[in-house]
Parts: C-alpha cells; structure tokens; sequence
C-alpha cells in the first residue's frame, strides 16, 4: 500500500470525529487535502459544518469542493481541528509547517478543543528533528540578524526557496529551515526560539496532541497522549 493510500485512510478515520453543527480548523499539506476531500463529500450529503482554513491554498481548495468557510475573528473557538505533520515523536509533539503554514497552524490549534493529527508511518520519529527541519518563520527586515541569532541552536540555518524563489508565507515574511541531528529538549527549544526578535512563531508544537491517527501498512493506529 503507498503513502497516499496511508494519508487517505488516516483522514478519513479523522473525519469521523466531525459532526454536524461543528466550527473546524482546516489545516494544511497533502495529507489534509485527503481530509478536505472527505469533508467535501459528507458536505454535499448534508453534513452541516463551518471550515476555518489555515492557509490560503486550503482556502481555495476547500471552497472549489463546497466547504463552507469562515476565520478566526469571526469564530474564535473551535470544536476541533485536523491537521497534518512532518515529524512526530513517541510523545505527540511535532514539527510542522514544511507547507509554510505554521504560524496560522498554531493560532488555529490553540483556539480548539481538540487538535487530531493524521499522518502516514514515515512520519513517526524518535526524536523531532532527525529528518525534517525546523521551520521558524521571520520579519524580512534584520532577517540576517536573526538568522546568525537562530543558529547558535541548531547545525545550520537556510532561507527557504520554492521554485528558484524566496518563499514568502501567506503572512509575507521569510521562513528560515533550521537542521538539527536531532531536537532532545523540544519544549524548551520551542520557546528560546520564539523569544528571539524578528522571530514570529517556530514549527514546534509541544504538548498541544492528544490524538495522532497514524495510517500504516497493518491498517489504522489512533495513538494518545498518555
């Protein structure tokens, strides 16, 4: 069984916790698009739900399948949100935001009732940072600065580019990918990060899980925070 068909079982497993009369985060990456795509067709079967997107990309995705939408000023707390992952760790702590989409990732988690993440296997890890880096994203202005101040942190730190350009997020700032041999006091990293100026919000998400739905090749896992 491939990847997609992973990430498909994995958000259709998540959707099941929707229900009728729900305002719900809309996160954000390839394995939510399987969610939005389930969500659309319980949508045109009478399903009554209110979608807040975390990106503008699953904006648009989610209004092409009929999804209604709303934001955050509008609806400050949320039943749940669903929400992929690029690392998870044994503890449900996470680095996100690889789509670029962390900062509004993380208001939108925080405003819920109950974040669930789906993922497929690969995206299980022993400690966070081995394999993905860690997105901070960045005022443009002093950039450099933060930078030189970000990587006194981690082995090294990279601008990130999409398509030979300078990726620039939804919130039109930089995001910077920080390497790691691996994150081994992730709640305190997450914060020092964070209190650094020119930094607008890190990839972190610590304590903030307590349902990750995992698709593996021996079927579905719901793991909880313990």
């Amino acid at each position: 069984m491939n990847l997609e068909n992973l990430k498909q079982q994995a958000a259709t497993s998540a959707v099941d916790f929707v229900q009728s009369g729900m305002v719900i985060g809309l996160g954000s990456g390839s394995t939510v698009y399987h969610a939005l795509l389930e969500i659309g067709k319980r949508v045109q079967n009478g399903m009554d739900i209110l979608g807040i997107p975390t990106s503008l990309q699953t904006a648009r995705i989610a209004e092409s399948l009929g999804i209604p939408l709303s934001d955050l000023d509008c609806h400050r707390n949320l039943d749940l949100t669903i929400d992929g992952a690029d690392e998870i760790d044994t503890n449900l702590n996470l680095i996100k935001g690889l789509g670029g989409a962390l900062v509004r990732e993380k208001i939108t988690a925080e405003a819920s009732q109950q974040l669930i993440i789906i993922a497929d296997q690969s995206k299980i890890v022993p400690y966070l940072g081995q394999v993905s880096p860690l997105p901070v994203e960045v005022v443009k202005f002093g950039w450099k600065a933060t930078q030189d101040h970000i990587s006194q942190f981690c082995t090294r730190v990279e601008r990130r580019f999409e398509q030979s350009e300078v990726y620039i997020t939804d919130n039109g700032n930089y995001i910077l990918d920080c390497y790691f041999e691996k994150i081994t006091q992730a709640a305190k990293t997450e914060v020092e990060i964070n209190s650094l100026p020119g930094v607008v919000e890190n990839g972190l998400f610590i304590d903030r899980v307590k349902l990750a739905i995992i698709g593996t090749k021996h079927g579905i896992q719901h793991q909880y925070k313990s």
